[in-house]
């Protein structure tokens, strides 16, 4: 499979920086696909982390541009009524005609999550099971056909109109890297969308997650690897440095050294980063999500120039 890469529009920076205009972010996004991206992601969080609604964005995203896949990195779909999300993703698929990938997530335990939860009336303890089972009913419902659902949500012979355009709906990619999270996307999903530390620790769980989909009777070759990376890219290494540390603070609101080392960054030269970025496609992940820490035009510019140097 040949490598993709895709861009993390920056919607939480600039809500953050009381700039929340969406026209900028569109233009990024047209710009990323003119430059050769292969993907455009939005991330996702009502209260905890405010941003622009991801579906309502990405919908605008589909009406501006024409190859380019469109994500979620990650929806959490325990945040919202199934038969509704479902709705909403079938309305997505159709504007984009079948560019759509759903990522999803569990959501971490920290405080204001749990706030957000509590805030949208959703039990925090039951996220697991709620959305494990709200996927099911979406693609119940993703198939176009009558649907009864007795369970958390009640369905009764309802059909969801539009179907998506892609027959049964969008991909679904999960991240995590617990061993529960393998186990689903090993016998439940299309593709794996973690947050990972380094590539020596994906390649190893991506070898889990391929066993678990042989046992399960499922063609691994099926399935995406996919991973989230955060770049800044100077010429200065000190200077690149000091830039990621201070966005992985004022981003999260812990500790740059705590955040970086759950979740793989790069900040250096560009000829660093086309190795670095390398160092996960041999490792074998195929579609490379790419978050900037901030100059998004440069960074974009840059990554685009690297494109041929980045090998698996």
């Amino acid at each position: 499979m040949s490598l993709r890469i895709g861009y993390l529009l920056p919607t939480r920076e600039q809500v953050m920086e009381g700039r929340p205009e969406a026209a900028p972010l569109l233009a990024l996004a047209e710009r990323a696909e003119g430059l050769g991206y292969d993907s455009i992601w939005v991330g996702d969080s009502i209260l905890a982390r405010p941003r622009h609604e991801p579906l309502t964005l990405l919908s605008a995203v589909a009406a501006r541009t024409r190859r380019v896949e469109l994500g979620t990195a990650v929806l959490l779909p325990a945040l919202r009524n199934p038969v509704v999300l479902a709705h909403g993703i079938a309305t997505l698929d159709q504007i984009s005609e079948g560019r759509f990938i759903l990522g999803v997530g569990i959501a971490s335990d920290v405080p204001n999550i749990r706030a957000e939860f509590v805030a949208c009336g959703v039990p925090f303890e039951k996220r697991v099971g709620r959305m494990l089972e709200g996927l099911r009913l979406c693609r119940e419902l993703w198939t176009g056909e009558k649907v009864t659902w007795n369970g958390r949500w009640m369905v009764e012979n309802a059909t969801l109109g539009p179907a998506p355009h892609r027959p049964g709906g969008p991909p679904i990619w999960i991240g995590g890297m617990v061993r529960a999270s393998l186990e689903r996307v090993g016998r439940l999903y299309d593709g794996w969308f973690p947050n990972a530390p380094d590539p020596a620790r994906w390649a190893a769980q991506w070898a889990e997650i391929h066993a678990i989909a042989r046992d399960s009777g499922r063609d691994p070759a099926n399935l995406t690897g996919a991973v989230y990376l955060t770049l800044t890219i100077d010429d200065d290494t000190a200077r690149a440095e000091e830039r990621m540390n201070a966005f992985m603070l004022g981003y999260y609101g812990r500790p740059a050294a705590e955040m970086r080392a759950r979740q793989a960054t790069y900040a250096g030269p560009a000829e660093g980063a086309a190795q670095w970025l390398s160092s996960w496609a041999k490792a074998g992940a195929s579609h490379l999500v790419l978050r900037f820490a901030g100059d998004h035009q440069r960074h974009l510019d840059a990554i685009s120039k690297l494109r041929d140097s980045i090998t698996g």
